[in-house]
């Protein structure tokens, strides 16, 4: 059965300037938590062909679309990196991540926006993401059924993703390249043979005695389950002032 095409029909009911929001890497165990988002509106016109929820669709046609969706409306990605997940738990670091990628979208963008809208069931944003630009509204499936959303996990996902390529290169004995950071055998394997890097959640439970008191780790969103400084890394949005910005 052919994926369901998504549409703009929920964003235009709740006043059709909207911001789709979507996490990637909730549940992987090591790298950071990434939250994209997509401002739509009503002076959309045109938007690539096949924009799906990322996880229907192959590398290739990702990485096409995240180059061709943000010449049709704005864009970003924030992320929370291992150590600030670690702090605060994965909720409140999602939430982190969540106000720095509205920030990325700008002042300009984000007057006169009327929703925000999040994938899932539980409002992580409201809850912990401080003064907001517009209400939040929660739906389940929003990554597959509504435009915003669909697009803001495109771009999310391919951000990360070759973050944790490039972590690859300088951590090569967890095989990031393929994993993305998630629990696969050869991951878990490699953790109990060369411990820990400085890009793993290490509240978590890592498996073996690589890991203190296993935190609550929540399921993951679909992704694939299969040394430098950490200064080195640069993760989007990361030292942004967290103050409110509109």
């Amino acid at each position: 059965m052919a994926a369901v095409a998504p549409t703009l029909e929920l964003e235009r009911a709740l006043g059709g300037r909207v911001i789709g929001l979507d996490e990637v890497g909730r549940g992987a165990l090591a790298g950071p938590v990434a939250v994209g988002a997509c401002l739509v509106g009503t002076e959309l016109t045109q938007f690539p062909a096949g924009v799906r929820d990322s996880k229907l669709l192959t590398p290739k046609r990702r990485l096409a679309l995240a180059e061709q969706i943000p010449q049709c409306a704005p864009c970003a990605v924030g992320m929370a990196e291992p150590g600030e997940i670690d702090e605060l738990g994965i909720t409140r670091a999602l939430a982190l991540a969540a106000k720095r990628v509205l920030a990325g979208l700008g002042e300009e963008a984000l007057r006169g926006v009327d929703a925000i809208l999040l994938d899932g069931s539980h409002d992580w944003l409201s809850a912990y993401g401080g003064s907001l630009p517009a209400p939040v509204t929660v739906r389940p499936k929003a990554d597959r059924d509504c435009l915003s959303v669909a697009a803001a996990s495109v771009v999310a996902k391919v951000a990360r993703d070759e973050l944790m390529v490039t972590l690859a290169a300088r951590h090569p004995h967890y095989a990031w390249e393929s994993n993305k950071g998630y629990g696969s055998a050869v991951h878990r394997q490699a953790i109990l043979e060369h411990g820990v890097s400085e890009q793993h959640r290490v509240s978590w439970n890592l498996g073996g005695a690589a890991a203190p008191v296993a935190a609550a780790v929540e399921v993951a969103e679909g992704d694939e389950a299969v040394s430098q400084e950490p200064s080195a890394v640069a993760y989007p949005g990361a030292g942004q002032e967290e103050g409110t910005l509109w």
